[in-house]
């Protein structure tokens, strides 16, 4: 099997894995893929893991588990506040310079938070975002309606 192959491979068992939601910690997921015959080190995990963009997130029991909202149908706990407020686990603050807005996130929550601001940008006013791995700068339109920008953020992030 070549190389590329098998990181298909184990990037998709790592995938079921998490869509099935049985990985609460890196341990439980090494220990399950080496069960599929994948023996991972712990970093390679976690790279694998900030890759295909899991997050570790609480269930309503107050449980974690990493978790792909983006895949796998769950894109409804993302969509409706009312049932998960995922997004105001995810963020850690937000503030404005005279110009920009900056949203700091837990590791590897960025480019969710980013998908979510731009997918709102005409409500929200903001050209569009740039995330990293736990930092989204906001662009907003007109540096005179930061302070409303940023109250839809808030509101719109719960």
């Amino acid at each position: 099997m070549s190389k590329k192959a098998h990181q298909q491979d184990v990037t998709e068992a790592l995938r079921l894995l998490l869509s099935e939601s049985k990985a609460s910690t890196q341990d439980e997921i090494a220990t399950a893929l080496s069960k599929e015959g994948f023996e991972l080190s712990q970093s390679k995990i976690s790279r694998l893991l900030h890759k295909i963009g899991a997050i570790k997130v609480n269930n309503t029991k107050g449980e974690s588990s990493y978790r792909l909202p983006h895949e796998y149908r769950l894109s409804h706990e993302l969509a409706d506040p009312l049932t998960s407020p995922i997004y105001s686990q995810l963020v850690i603050n937000i503030a404005a310079s005279d110009v920009l807005i900056v949203i700091h996130t837990i590791p590897s929550a960025a480019s969710m938070v980013a998908r979510l601001l731009d997918h709102n940008h005409v409500e929200l006013e903001i050209l569009g975002t740039l995330a990293g791995d736990d930092t989204v700068v906001a662009i907003p339109k007109s540096s005179k309606q930061i302070p409303g920008i940023m109250k839809g953020i808030k509101q719109l992030l719960g």
